[in-house]
């Protein structure tokens, strides 16, 4: 469905999983410097969100997911991971919960899926799901512009747990200082037929609209993966430093949880989320799901692609994890550096030390 804020001057259609919404409204650099400084607004409205009610929906989806949410409070944030059997992502969702709702922001194209699967897997538990289409997306930086319904309101509000490493998670980035911690967004959710209403009360008290390529700069700078984009069928949290803010080690079980436990045990994952500057002296930049290559080697394929306003073109990259970080990358014809995310050494913080086994004798 199309958004009614493409009808706004300006408004340049976005593509792909990012259809119905628009990519910018005439200047996505400007509209990325907006954002930074608290007044930009994003219409994400192609978003899909799903609905868990019930008394059970907690404990429920602490069994299912890879977050601990049996005892969250109304109004908090995190996020959760739901993996197949051998705990490659399959879903991920922005989630909070009002005290009678536990609300799931997830990607268009999952949204369908994300619903079918929880309702497959409700038994006798006492939950209802239902995928929110009557419910609309809105971005803003976490001390951004205040939105407000017709009521006076406010809309219930998503804040992005991004990069901090939660309790009962761990990080493999090899970073001391994550550039994410200079991002800040918020999601809103507002009722669809208040779209309208809700953006033109933000710009007329001063702020402005942001399409979903400054949105998307700014994720990509900060390293945050997203499941549209860095998620194939055979990726694991480990290699996207998902761990961090989505999987809690040390909650019950959950499907594909031996799959997190032993890469976590015995580290290595087999990729890593990889940061790439690109050479932006030809004008021209990779396409997602373009090759990388080191030398005649494909080690690689981009995932994201954008334009920063301070950083120029850049990218994210699942490579190999024993690329030498120091390697001259090709994509298509641009040079490529890489910038580590997560480490080669694939071993994440708070891993059980390995045990000595030098001082045992096989048996004769």
């Amino acid at each position: 469905m199309s958004s009614p804020l493409l009808t706004r001057p300006g408004a340049v259609a976005a593509g792909g999983v990012d259809q119905g919404v628009a990519a910018h409204y005439g200047e996505p650099i400007a509209e990325q410097r907006a954002l930074v400084r608290g007044i930009g607004l994003t219409d994400l409205s192609h978003l899909g969100v799903v609905t868990v009610t019930g008394p059970d929906r907690l404990t429920w989806m602490n069994s299912l997911s890879t977050q601990q949410v049996a005892d969250l409070a109304p109004g908090a944030s995190t996020e959760l991971l739901l993996l197949d059997p051998n705990g490659h992502v399959e879903h991920a969702a922005a989630t909070i919960d009002d005290g009678e709702t536990l609300w799931l922001i997830t990607e268009a194209t999952h949204a369908e899926r994300l619903s079918a699967f929880l309702d497959s897997m409700r038994f006798m538990l006492r939950v209802e799901v239902r995928r929110a289409e009557d419910v609309a997306v809105l971005g803003t930086s976490a001390d951004g512009p205040a939105l407000r319904l017709r009521d006076g309101g406010s809309p219930l509000r998503w804040q992005d747990p991004w990069p901090a490493v939660a309790p009962g998670s761990s990080t493999y980035a090899s970073a001391t200082e994550h550039p994410g911690s200079a991002r800040s967004a918020a999601l809103w959710l507002v009722p669809r037929e208040q779209l309208v209403d809700v953006v033109d009360d933000a710009t007329g008290a001063g702020a402005r609209l942001a399409g979903v390529l400054a949105w998307e700069a700014l994720r990509v700078a900060a390293w945050r993966p997203r499941l549209a984009r860095e998620v194939d069928d055979r990726a694991l949290p480990h290699e996207l430093d998902w761990l961090r803010t989505a999987v809690h080690l040390s909650k019950g079980c959950y499907r594909g949880q031996e799959t997190v436990a032993r890469v976590f045990n015995l580290g290595k994952p087999p990729r890593r989320l990889t940061f790439l500057h690109l050479d932006g002296s030809d004008h021209t930049t990779p396409e997602v799901g373009d090759p990388v290559l080191s030398g005649d080697r494909e080690v690689g394929r981009v995932t994201s692609v954008a334009r920063h306003h301070e950083l120029g073109p850049i990218a994210l990259a699942l490579l190999k994890r024993s690329l030498d970080p120091e390697a001259d990358l090709v994509v298509g014809t641009v040079a490529a550096s890489q910038e580590t995310i997560v480490a080669p050494e694939g071993v994440g913080t708070g891993r059980p030390d390995p045990i000595d086994r030098s001082g045992l004798r096989r048996r004769p």
